[in-house]
């Protein structure tokens, strides 16, 4: 799977892409994450990428040609399956948006900056809008960075242990159940007798109460879904 990222300020995706499971995903080729600067698309000696938003108000608004002429560029390079946009009114991204992105293809992201982007590329381009929570943040490179994260580690062979993405909070509509380690007693607080039991039928009910308790306690709107 390849990631194309759009953004004003590429320097900002550099460090969350160079450690740990992303960085390895993408020495072993199970992924591709690439970030494109917008003002390389400009038309103009500045580089200016925004201009005064029609009908006046504050704030600058990013221009539609920088953004068309790179995605443009991209879609004949090669194809996409969807062309995202992060944005607070977007569709809140949870574990069963990025399952699903996880199934597909390439994926184009922009990062919107300043007032907004034009509305004609959202309308003429993007495919999904995708928000990380009812806040705004200054861009949307966080966002897409937590984007790529989710849906990356989902992808076969980048976990080491694949299963361990299938028991994570949400995937199965609840919160995880409480995880130990050792020591089995720590300043006499103890691990859950069950939990050293080797009993695997015994542990795996005890995880699901445990599961359920945690999510009736912590995210009830989770059951009502």
């Amino acid at each position: 799977m390849r990631f194309d990222i759009i953004t004003v300020l590429p320097g900002l995706l550099e460090s969350p892409f160079m450690h740990s499971i992303l960085q390895r995903a993408q020495t072993k080729g199970l992924c591709e994450i690439v970030v494109h600067s917008l003002r390389d698309y400009a038309d103009n000696k500045h580089r200016s990428v925004d201009d005064y938003p029609y009908g006046g108000g504050s704030g600058m608004v990013m221009q539609v040609e920088p953004f068309a002429k790179c995605i443009e560029k991209l879609q004949a390079e090669r194809p996409y399956d969807e062309v995202i946009f992060m944005t607070p009114d977007g569709k809140t991204l949870n574990q069963s948006l990025a399952n699903n992105l996880s199934t597909k293809g390439n994926l184009i992201i922009l990062c919107g900056h300043y007032k907004g982007i034009d509305q004609r590329i959202r309308d003429i381009f993007v495919t999904c809008e995708i928000s990380i929570g009812d806040y705004v943040l200054s861009g949307g490179e966080l966002p897409a960075a937590v984007l790529v994260d989710a849906v990356a580690r989902l992808l076969p062979g980048v976990l080491s242990d694949e299963t361990s993405a299938l028991s994570d909070s949400f995937q199965g509509g609840l919160l995880d159940a409480p995880i130990y380690t050792r020591p089995a007693d720590w300043r006499g607080h103890k691990v859950p007798d069950v939990l050293l039991s080797g009993n695997e039928a015994a542990i795996n009910r005890w995880r699901d109460e445990q599961a359920l308790a945690r999510t009736e306690a912590r995210r009830p709107d989770l059951l009502d879904d």
